[in-house]
């Protein structure tokens, strides 16, 4: 399905008109090694426009985008109503998790995945973004390393007593198994985790599409269809996971700082001060354990909105390049003795 896009440079604050394919999100990694931010519209903030009434749920779906993210960024929209002709903004630019660049990282404060395939010979280094689902502040999902230990198509669903406790106490009672179809809350492929107890990383069923990017799962991590089906025809079994939980995340891009703040989950706020510590302490680690002088208001921009968005903080000058030494009049070249002779 196309879809229209409007690129609002940050520069020209100009509007360019263009389309795009609503996918899984695919970037390249930056040459300088030092770099770990990642941009999908070098040149310009993406928008949508509404081109009928519908929600931020909608437009969230539609790019396969979480819908907390899309709410943060769209604060004076009203989520259940986006009239036609309102514009959206979607997300853009991230920083990646302090985490290796291999495998799969789950970073469950700002509902997204990133998978980085395997180094292709003559071909840049990319990794592939996916929003997620994490689970709720009573089943939390676990963090630490781990790895992909099976994978399974079209999965049966066996909810654990505790679950079939809970759905019955909700006057929603659970059968002991749940066949593949529509209806399976595991949705059609399934990344079995090599943690303790019954940690997946899979799809949905249609009736909980909505909920990707939300804290709403029994601890497994919930993908949009697409997205699962995309990544489980890609990894191997024996693929390194690191799940996280970095709310604040901090990196560098030509030579520029930026930070960006999520909100915390449900049940771990951090007071004002405390982040403020956490994003000193990321500037300062990001900086070679030196404090720049950073820009202070936009940093507590950054801090106040917590809308995910990449903020730049401090620029460092590039170091100088030396220029070796004019030789007299502009020509000759120096002996052995030292001296520069003329030819």
């Amino acid at each position: 399905m196309k879809t229209r896009i409007l690129l609002a440079s940050t520069i020209l604050l100009s509007v360019i008109v263009g389309t795009a394919t609503a996918a899984a999100t695919t970037y390249i990694l930056p040459e300088n090694s030092n770099d770990n931010i990642i941009t999908q519209y070098p040149d310009g903030v993406p928008l949508t426009r509404a081109e009928q009434d519908e929600t931020l749920l909608d437009v969230a779906r539609n790019f396969l985008l979480g819908q907390t993210e899309v709410i943060r960024l769209n604060k004076d929209l009203d989520r259940w109503h986006v009239k036609k002709g309102e514009i959206i903004r979607l997300s853009n630019r991230r920083i990646l998790p302090d985490t290796p660049h291999e495998g799969i990282t789950l970073n469950i404060s700002e509902y997204r995945m990133y998978y980085y395939p395997p180094a292709q010979k003559g071909m840049p280094r990319r990794v592939m973004s996916y929003a997620h689902g994490v689970g709720r502040q009573d089943w939390k999902t676990p963090l630490g390393k781990t790895s992909v230990a099976r994978k399974v198509k079209d999965p049966s669903w066996h909810p654990p007593e505790s679950i079939r406790k809970e759905h019955a106490a909700n006057g929603d009672p659970l059968p002991v198994i749940v066949p593949p179809g529509p209806h399976n809350p595991l949705g059609a492929y399934a990344l079995h985790l090599a943690l303790p107890g019954e940690y997946r990383i899979h799809g949905t069923d249609i009736d909980k599409i909505y909920g990707i990017g939300m804290q709403i799962t029994h601890g497994c991590v919930r993908m949009y269809p697409e997205d699962i089906e995309e990544l489980y025809n890609s990894v191997k079994v024996g693929t390194p996971v690191y799940i996280v939980k970095q709310p604040i995340k901090v990196g560098w891009l030509n030579n520029v700082l930026y930070i960006e703040a999520h909100p915390d989950l449900e049940g771990e706020e951090m007071t004002q001060d405390q982040r403020y510590a956490v994003a000193l302490a990321l500037i300062q680690k990001a900086n070679n354990q030196e404090m720049p002088d950073f820009d202070q208001k936009a940093l507590n921009e950054a801090l106040n909105n917590l809308d995910g968005d990449p903020v730049a903080i401090y620029e460092r000058l590039p170091p100088l390049e030396e220029t070796p030494a004019p030789l007299p009049d502009g020509h000759g070249s120096p002996s052995p003795d030292g001296y520069y002779h003329g030819t």
